[in-house]
């Protein structure tokens, strides 16, 4: 089912309600007006009238009971749809920037591995140069032995001394290989945008953590490489993680980006160079451990059992949408079963746990 198909159907679920409740409200309405009606016109004997009122007080509070009921369920169904609404447009939006960036790394990928060519081989051809301009200047200097005065040699010489051969020998390689090495650089950002935006298949399969761990810190590296130093550890020997890759990409991306960003903020306030963002991962049992750990500005306690829930951000209009750590709960204890947890002290940075299982129930 499409986002636009469950939203859709979301809705109709939540018009039904509101129709119950219609529904409901004109009942006890009726049943009141019913109730002072007969107080004022019936000929009954007045036990018979108390009697009377007294079954349909009954009625009527049974309905308004059945009413609020309905309203708790209606806002209960308010609240699911406002954050369903919120995910699915999350979702749409990372579609396409998905199939934007896609497009735009294949776009790029193809002169870039052009010119990583043209220099590789450029790099070859300037050995051969430097080989065969040894050999004149090998020769020249037996030429110059035979004929100490000749024009020619002269000429050579000058030549020579403006072309400043030692300095191009140390120069070119060495302009060559950083330029081989920012085309690598560029290459991997590719690769990771490409890989970090395909959709996987709606369905969990086994992955290398490690993978999606790097491919994220490369993609977000423009959010963190100016104000923090980013360092990985991986345990050894990592068992493959079962689990939908996208949506786990997605979750580190945005405790990646959160954490830079408390940093950036601690740095204003301290006046610090750069701050240092850990990521690890481990086995813990039978879950997979991924930890993100900052030094930033830390979470106040006063808050942090909110930080998890939808549109909450601590941060200043404009500068977030609080869904980030809401869809990285839903990812991670929703879609996985897993668990996600936060550590902090506030001045003394932050530490966000998540548990992943490695071993899931095979599908009916």
């Amino acid at each position: 089912m499409s986002p636009s198909s469950e939203a859709t159907v979301a809705t109709l679920s939540l018009t039904d309600y509101q129709r119950k409740l219609v529904a409901r409200d004109k009942t006890i309405e009726v049943l009141k007006r019913r109730i002072a009606q007969e107080s004022r016109h019936s000929h009954m004997t007045p036990f018979a009238i108390l009697e009377q009122n007294v079954g349909l007080e009954k009625v009527v509070a049974r309905k308004t009971i059945e009413l609020e009921n309905e309203r708790h369920e209606l806002e209960k169904a308010l609240a699911e749809l406002r954050l369903t609404q919120a995910q699915l447009l999350q979702a749409q939006k990372l579609e396409s920037i998905g199939q934007l960036a896609a497009g735009i790394a294949h776009e790029i990928n193809t002169p870039t591995q052009y010119v990583s060519d043209n220099v590789g081989f450029v790099k070859t051809a300037n050995r051969s140069l430097l080989s065969l301009l040894d050999a004149a200047i090998a020769m020249a200097a037996v030429m110059r032995e035979k004929m100490a005065d000749e024009p020619t040699l002269a000429a050579f010489d000058t030549l020579l001394k403006s072309s400043k051969i030692e300095f191009l020998r140390r120069q070119i390689p060495q302009s060559l290989d950083e330029s081989l090495d920012g085309l690598g650089h560029i290459s991997r950002i590719v690769a990771a945008m490409k890989e970090f935006s395909h959709p996987s298949q709606n369905k969990k399969e086994y992955v290398d953590i490690r993978d999606i761990i790097n491919t994220t810190v490369t993609v977000a590296r423009n959010e963190w490489k100016y104000v923090a130093e980013l360092e990985t550890r991986f345990a050894n020997d990592l068992p493959l993680l079962p689990c939908l890759r996208d949506m786990v990409g997605q979750a580190m991306l945005n405790l990646i980006v959160n954490a830079a960003h408390a940093i950036a903020d601690s740095l204003q306030a301290r006046g610090l160079e750069k701050g240092h963002i850990l990521v690890s991962a481990e086995q813990v049992g039978d879950m997979m451990e991924i930890r993100v750990v900052d030094d930033g500005t830390g979470i106040p306690e006063a808050v942090r059992d909110r930080i998890f829930d939808p549109f909450f951000t601590t941060k200043a209009v404009g500068k977030g949408t609080g869904q980030g750590l809401a869809i990285a709960y839903s990812t991670v204890v929703d879609k996985h079963g897993g668990q996600i947890r936060c550590e902090s002290k506030p001045g003394s940075g932050a530490t966000f746990i998540m548990r992943f299982p490695l071993h899931v129930q095979q599908e009916a």
